[in-house]
Protein backbone atom coordinates (compact mmCIF):
# COMPACT_ATOMS: atom_id res chain seq x y z
CA UNK A 1 0.00 0.00 0.00
CA UNK A 2 2.89 2.34 0.79
CA UNK A 3 4.16 1.93 -2.79
CA UNK A 4 0.86 3.25 -4.17
CA UNK A 5 1.05 6.34 -2.00
CA UNK A 6 4.64 6.95 -3.07
CA UNK A 7 3.72 6.59 -6.74
CA UNK A 8 1.00 9.21 -6.38
CA UNK A 9 3.28 11.60 -4.54
CA UNK A 10 6.00 11.37 -7.21
CA UNK A 11 3.68 13.08 -9.70
CA UNK A 12 2.46 15.62 -7.17
CA UNK A 13 -1.06 14.24 -6.84
CA UNK A 14 -2.86 13.52 -3.59
CA UNK A 15 -5.41 10.72 -4.13
CA UNK A 16 -8.96 10.81 -2.85
CA UNK A 17 -9.87 8.37 -0.13
CA UNK A 18 -13.41 7.82 -1.35
CA UNK A 19 -14.50 4.96 -3.58
CA UNK A 20 -16.22 6.08 -6.79
CA UNK A 21 -19.36 4.20 -5.73
CA UNK A 22 -19.75 6.60 -2.80
CA UNK A 23 -19.75 9.68 -5.06
CA UNK A 24 -22.91 11.48 -6.14
CA UNK A 25 -24.30 9.68 -9.18
CA UNK A 26 -23.74 12.66 -11.49
CA UNK A 27 -20.05 12.71 -10.55
CA UNK A 28 -19.32 9.06 -11.37
CA UNK A 29 -17.64 8.89 -14.82
CA UNK A 30 -20.08 6.44 -16.45
CA UNK A 31 -23.17 8.07 -15.02
CA UNK A 32 -21.80 11.52 -15.79
CA UNK A 33 -21.33 10.54 -19.43
CA UNK A 34 -24.93 9.33 -19.64
CA UNK A 35 -26.36 12.39 -17.87
CA UNK A 36 -24.19 15.16 -19.29
CA UNK A 37 -22.58 13.73 -22.43
CA UNK A 38 -19.02 12.72 -23.28
CA UNK A 39 -17.75 16.29 -23.62
CA UNK A 40 -18.46 16.91 -19.91
CA UNK A 41 -15.85 14.35 -18.82
CA UNK A 42 -12.25 15.23 -18.08
CA UNK A 43 -9.42 13.24 -19.65
CA UNK A 44 -8.87 11.46 -16.33
CA UNK A 45 -12.54 10.48 -16.15
CA UNK A 46 -12.42 9.04 -19.66
CA UNK A 47 -9.36 6.99 -18.70
CA UNK A 48 -11.23 5.86 -15.57
CA UNK A 49 -14.01 4.46 -17.76
CA UNK A 50 -11.44 2.58 -19.84
CA UNK A 51 -9.70 0.96 -16.87
CA UNK A 52 -12.90 0.32 -14.91
CA UNK A 53 -11.42 0.23 -11.41
CA UNK A 54 -8.64 1.63 -9.31
CA UNK A 55 -6.82 0.20 -6.30
CA UNK A 56 -7.72 -0.13 -2.60
CA UNK A 57 -6.26 3.35 -2.06
CA UNK A 58 -6.92 5.03 -5.42
CA UNK A 59 -10.12 5.46 -7.41
CA UNK A 60 -10.00 4.86 -11.15
CA UNK A 61 -10.11 8.64 -11.63
CA UNK A 62 -7.13 9.00 -9.27
CA UNK A 63 -5.20 6.50 -11.39
CA UNK A 64 -6.17 8.39 -14.54
CA UNK A 65 -4.87 11.64 -13.04
CA UNK A 66 -1.58 10.01 -12.07
CA UNK A 67 -1.08 8.63 -15.59
CA UNK A 68 -1.83 12.02 -17.15
CA UNK A 69 0.38 13.89 -14.70
CA UNK A 70 3.28 11.62 -15.65
CA UNK A 71 3.03 12.83 -19.28
CA UNK A 72 2.39 16.48 -18.44
CA UNK A 73 -1.35 16.08 -19.14
CA UNK A 74 -0.50 15.80 -22.83
CA UNK A 75 -2.58 13.24 -24.71
CA UNK A 76 -0.08 13.23 -27.57
CA UNK A 77 2.61 12.08 -25.15
CA UNK A 78 0.22 9.53 -23.65
CA UNK A 79 -0.32 8.08 -27.13
CA UNK A 80 3.41 7.34 -27.35
CA UNK A 81 3.40 5.05 -24.31
CA UNK A 82 3.55 1.31 -24.74
CA UNK A 83 1.70 -1.32 -22.72
CA UNK A 84 4.90 -1.85 -20.73
CA UNK A 85 5.18 1.88 -19.99
CA UNK A 86 1.61 2.06 -18.71
CA UNK A 87 1.90 -0.95 -16.42
CA UNK A 88 4.49 0.95 -14.39
CA UNK A 89 1.66 3.03 -12.94
CA UNK A 90 -0.21 1.90 -9.80
CA UNK A 91 -3.37 -0.04 -10.53
CA UNK A 92 -2.54 -0.62 -14.21
CA UNK A 93 -2.06 -4.22 -15.22
CA UNK A 94 -1.58 -5.49 -18.75
CA UNK A 95 -5.31 -5.71 -19.54
CA UNK A 96 -5.97 -2.10 -18.48
CA UNK A 97 -2.90 -0.87 -20.34
CA UNK A 98 -4.12 -2.64 -23.48
CA UNK A 99 -7.48 -0.88 -23.14
CA UNK A 100 -5.80 2.53 -23.02
CA UNK A 101 -3.47 1.79 -25.94
CA UNK A 102 -6.40 0.44 -28.00
CA UNK A 103 -8.54 3.52 -27.37
CA UNK A 104 -5.74 5.85 -28.44
CA UNK A 105 -5.10 3.77 -31.56
CA UNK A 106 -8.79 4.05 -32.49
CA UNK A 107 -8.43 7.81 -32.23
CA UNK A 108 -5.45 7.69 -34.57
CA UNK A 109 -7.34 5.53 -37.07
CA UNK A 110 -10.29 7.90 -36.99
CA UNK A 111 -7.96 10.67 -38.20
CA UNK A 112 -6.71 8.35 -40.92
CA UNK A 113 -10.27 7.61 -42.08
CA UNK A 114 -11.02 11.33 -42.37
CA UNK A 115 -7.90 11.79 -44.47
CA UNK A 116 -8.79 8.85 -46.72
CA UNK A 117 -11.16 10.90 -48.88
CA UNK A 118 -9.70 12.07 -52.20
CA UNK A 119 -7.11 14.64 -51.36
CA UNK A 120 -5.56 17.14 -53.74
CA UNK A 121 -2.09 18.30 -52.78
CA UNK A 122 -1.54 22.01 -53.35
CA UNK A 123 1.20 22.82 -50.82
CA UNK A 124 3.51 21.32 -48.23
CA UNK A 125 0.95 21.86 -45.46
CA UNK A 126 -1.45 19.58 -47.35
CA UNK A 127 1.22 16.87 -47.36
CA UNK A 128 1.94 17.27 -43.65
CA UNK A 129 -1.73 17.05 -42.68
CA UNK A 130 -2.38 14.12 -45.00
CA UNK A 131 0.44 11.93 -43.66
CA UNK A 132 0.04 12.96 -40.01
CA UNK A 133 -2.13 9.94 -38.99
CA UNK A 134 0.66 7.58 -40.06
CA UNK A 135 3.62 9.37 -38.50
CA UNK A 136 2.31 11.18 -35.43
CA UNK A 137 3.74 9.96 -32.09
CA UNK A 138 6.07 7.35 -33.62
CA UNK A 139 9.21 6.58 -31.55
CA UNK A 140 11.07 5.31 -34.65
CA UNK A 141 11.67 6.47 -38.22
CA UNK A 142 9.47 5.45 -41.13
CA UNK A 143 9.71 6.32 -44.82
CA UNK A 144 6.54 6.78 -46.90
CA UNK A 145 5.72 7.85 -50.43
CA UNK A 146 2.58 9.58 -51.66
CA UNK A 147 1.64 8.82 -55.26
CA UNK A 148 -0.27 11.44 -57.25
CA UNK A 149 -2.13 11.56 -60.55
CA UNK A 150 -1.77 14.35 -63.10
CA UNK A 151 -4.22 16.55 -61.16
CA UNK A 152 -2.09 16.19 -58.01
CA UNK A 153 -4.82 14.11 -56.39
CA UNK A 154 -3.54 11.39 -54.06
CA UNK A 155 -3.81 7.93 -55.59
CA UNK A 156 -2.42 6.16 -52.54
CA UNK A 157 0.27 6.30 -49.89
CA UNK A 158 2.79 3.52 -49.39
CA UNK A 159 5.04 2.55 -46.50
CA UNK A 160 8.56 1.96 -47.81
CA UNK A 161 10.52 1.12 -44.69
CA UNK A 162 10.51 1.10 -40.89
CA UNK A 163 13.75 1.83 -39.07
CA UNK A 164 15.10 2.72 -35.68
CA UNK A 165 15.31 5.90 -33.67
CA UNK A 166 18.13 7.37 -35.76
CA UNK A 167 17.27 6.34 -39.30
CA UNK A 168 15.60 4.13 -41.87
CA UNK A 169 16.49 2.87 -45.35
CA UNK A 170 14.70 4.06 -48.48
CA UNK A 171 15.47 2.02 -51.60
CA UNK A 172 14.84 4.09 -54.77
CA UNK A 173 14.17 0.90 -56.77
CA UNK A 174 11.27 -0.02 -54.48
CA UNK A 175 9.87 3.52 -54.54
CA UNK A 176 9.85 3.78 -58.33
CA UNK A 177 8.55 0.24 -58.71
CA UNK A 178 5.49 1.11 -56.62
CA UNK A 179 4.95 4.34 -58.55
CA UNK A 180 5.19 2.62 -61.93
CA UNK A 181 2.82 -0.16 -60.84
CA UNK A 182 0.19 2.43 -59.93
CA UNK A 183 0.83 4.51 -63.09
CA UNK A 184 1.48 7.51 -60.88
CA UNK A 185 2.35 10.86 -62.43
CA UNK A 186 4.45 12.21 -59.57
CA UNK A 187 5.84 11.26 -56.17
CA UNK A 188 6.16 12.89 -52.76
CA UNK A 189 8.70 11.55 -50.29
CA UNK A 190 8.04 11.69 -46.54
CA UNK A 191 9.96 10.47 -43.53
CA UNK A 192 9.83 11.39 -39.85
CA UNK A 193 12.41 12.47 -37.30
CA UNK A 194 11.29 11.22 -33.85
CA UNK A 195 13.81 13.60 -32.24
CA UNK A 196 11.76 16.59 -33.37
CA UNK A 197 14.68 18.02 -35.36
CA UNK A 198 13.45 19.11 -38.80
CA UNK A 199 16.92 19.80 -40.24
CA UNK A 200 17.77 17.36 -43.06
CA UNK A 201 20.81 15.16 -42.63
CA UNK A 202 23.48 14.71 -45.27
CA UNK A 203 21.90 11.34 -46.08
CA UNK A 204 18.47 12.99 -46.51
CA UNK A 205 19.93 15.52 -48.94
CA UNK A 206 21.82 12.88 -50.91
CA UNK A 207 18.76 10.64 -51.22
CA UNK A 208 16.59 13.55 -52.37
CA UNK A 209 19.10 14.48 -55.06
CA UNK A 210 19.37 10.86 -56.23
CA UNK A 211 15.56 10.47 -56.34
CA UNK A 212 15.13 13.75 -58.23
CA UNK A 213 17.61 12.70 -60.91
CA UNK A 214 16.03 9.25 -61.32
CA UNK A 215 12.55 10.78 -61.42
CA UNK A 216 13.52 13.11 -64.25
CA UNK A 217 14.84 10.16 -66.27
CA UNK A 218 11.63 8.13 -65.71
CA UNK A 219 9.28 11.10 -66.17
CA UNK A 220 8.16 10.65 -62.54
CA UNK A 221 9.00 13.97 -60.89
CA UNK A 222 9.63 14.20 -57.16
CA UNK A 223 7.41 17.09 -56.11
CA UNK A 224 8.63 17.36 -52.53
CA UNK A 225 10.40 15.61 -49.69
CA UNK A 226 8.91 16.29 -46.26
CA UNK A 227 10.73 15.71 -42.98
CA UNK A 228 7.91 15.19 -40.49
CA UNK A 229 7.94 15.88 -36.75
CA UNK A 230 4.98 15.94 -34.38
CA UNK A 231 4.92 19.74 -34.26
CA UNK A 232 6.60 20.95 -37.45
CA UNK A 233 8.03 19.91 -40.80
CA UNK A 234 10.73 20.68 -43.36
CA UNK A 235 9.87 20.90 -47.06
CA UNK A 236 12.67 20.52 -49.60
CA UNK A 237 10.46 22.21 -52.19
CA UNK A 238 9.62 25.20 -49.97
CA UNK A 239 13.30 25.64 -49.14
CA UNK A 240 14.23 25.64 -52.83
CA UNK A 241 16.61 22.70 -52.54
CA UNK A 242 14.65 20.17 -54.59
Amino acid sequence: MEELAVAAETVGYQPLSLNIKTWAEEDRPREKLLLKGKAALSDAELIAILIGSGTPKLTAVDVGKIILAAVGNDLNELAKLSVKDLTKHPGIGEAKAISIVSALELGRRRKETVAAAKTRITCSTDIYNYIKPQLLDLPHEEFWVILLNRANVVMRKESISIGGVAGTVADPKIIFKKALEQLASSIILVHNHPSGNIKPSAADIALTKKMKEAGQFLDLPILDHIIFTDNDYYSFADEGVL
